[in-house]
């Protein structure tokens, strides 16, 4: 059970704050259930409701600052997703980005990183799925890691890079002295 005033990452809501947890007085709720009152952090005055009995898949605490720079040092390692069926890829990245699995968003990035940099090679576009899901998947991730790290969402990916940089610099200066 998460507490009032804690920070939960809530389906496609993002970060979200536990203002309250308390019976409904709304049509159609069940006024004996208890529900969490949060506040999505990116979408000020808006409130979104779920029961406290409801074990919710898409409903995790946000992640420590200490899970965060594991996750900079896992990041080059997760693979990314593999469509063998071009017509289910958009079910694909629907499914990953709604995980609420942080994991799961690196890899439709990863993913459509590369498929990005494919079509641009072939001097295509990248598709308006494509896009769509990327953004998501980076407002997610980069969302999550600039709220923990006390950072802005906007550098996150610059931060990112930089720091994998200067990661595989250093592996490669450790390998040199071994």
């Amino acid at each position: 059970m998460y507490q009032k005033g804690e920070y939960i990452i809530y389906g496609r809501s993002g970060i979200c704050r536990i203002e309250d947890i308390t019976h409904l007085n709304i049509a159609g709720a069940d006024k004996k259930r208890l529900y969490y009152v949060l506040a999505p952090l990116n979408i000020k005055g808006n409130r979104v409701y779920f029961p406290v009995d409801k074990e919710d898949a898409n409903a995790r605490r946000v992640i420590t600052e200490q899970e965060a720079w594991a996750l900079l040092d896992e990041i080059p390692g997760i693979p990314e997703i593999r469509v063998t069926n071009e017509k289910l890829r958009e079910d694909h990245y629907k499914q990953a980005v709604n995980s609420c699995d942080y994991r799961q968003w690196v890899a439709v990035i990863k993913t459509l990183y590369q498929r990005k940099q494919l079509r641009t090679a072939q001097g295509k576009k990248m598709g308006a799925t494509d896009e769509r899901y990327l953004k998501m998947a980076e407002d997610a991730l980069y969302g999550e890691l600039a709220f923990v790290m006390g950072k802005n969402k906007a550098e996150m990916e610059p931060f990112m890079i930089q720091y994998m940089e200067n990661k595989g610099k250093k592996k490669e200066m450790a390998g040199a002295l071994l």
